[in-house]
């Protein structure tokens, strides 16, 4: 075996259908950072999505003689976080609540529409209640219909629609005074 660095992907997959447990340590290295950021725009909560990022590797681990290496590694590993969030969402929130309290707080460095970065948006997403940012992601990231979101989160198509409704809306009203208050913090 090669330094952690020069380990070719197919190198490190086979290794992992061995349970070599150095491959699996170094591809869980490689793809950790990749894997987090998917498990955040899923659960605002670090510690939760650590959970989630660690549970997505042990299934990657477990999963790997599925793997097709036909597809990008990035995307089959980003499914299974995907999947594992659904997962941990629907074991945690059992009664889903429609509408939480959300207290905005600018970010202290103003910008401008186009200089809105990733960084920004996830900001904006985290405020949304858990179950409109679930449907959200879904939808418009995943490209899910309201259909598939209703039987992955049993809940009623139409209320997967109302969420997403709601989470659109929100997502206005917080951008629109996200950068009104940055707007006026330039301005004096």
């Amino acid at each position: 075996m090669t330094s952690s660095g020069n380990n070719s992907l197919d190198e490190l997959i086979q290794g992992c259908h061995q349970k070599n447990g150095k491959y699996q340590e170094i591809l869980y290295k490689r793809f950790f950072g990749y894997a987090l950021k998917v498990a955040l725009i899923y659960n605002r909560d670090r510690n939760n999505a650590l959970e989630i990022v660690n549970d997505s590797f042990i299934k990657v681990f477990n999963q790997i003689k599925k793997y097709d290496s036909s597809f990008p590694f990035r995307t089959w590993l980003g499914k299974i976080v995907v999947n594992t969030s659904i997962d941990w969402f629907r074991k945690n929130n059992r009664n889903l609540k429609a509408e939480e309290e959300i207290i905005l707080v600018p970010d202290d460095t103003p910008g401008i529409i186009t200089q809105m970065t990733a960084q920004d948006i996830l900001k904006l997403l985290n405020l949304l209640p858990d179950i409109q940012r679930l449907v959200f992601n879904l939808y418009e990231i995943e490209g899910y219909s309201h259909q598939e979101i209703s039987s992955i989160l049993t809940i009623p198509e139409n209320t997967s629609r109302v969420y997403l409704t709601r989470a659109k809306k929100r997502l206005r009203e917080l951008f629109q005074l996200y950068f009104n208050i940055s707007y006026e913090k330039v301005r004096n």
